[in-house]
């Protein structure tokens, strides 16, 4: 488990960090104490996740398109 704070992980890591807790959790040779960390660590990657998913496609969706629907440009989307 990484000690890098989620609000600082790329996607990429978070899903990455998240696929490894769901594993050990699914082996079930965790400590109960142990356990329940990495239950809160995963919660917090999957919700880092589903955010930069849906500011994904947030910037996906802004794509603007012409009269026959080919994109021609893109509607600037400001950064957090």
């Amino acid at each position: 488990m990484s000690d890098t704070p989620v609000e600082k992980m790329s996607f990429e890591d978070a899903m990455k960090e998240l696929e490894s807790v769901v594993g050990m959790l699914e082996a079930g040779e965790v400590p109960l104490e142990d356990s329940v960390k990495l239950y809160e660590r995963g919660a917090a990657l999957k919700e880092h996740c589903q955010k930069k998913l849906a500011q994904a496609e947030e910037k996906v969706a802004r794509i603007t398109l012409d009269a026959e629907g080919r994109p021609v440009g893109t509607e600037r989307v400001d950064a957090e």
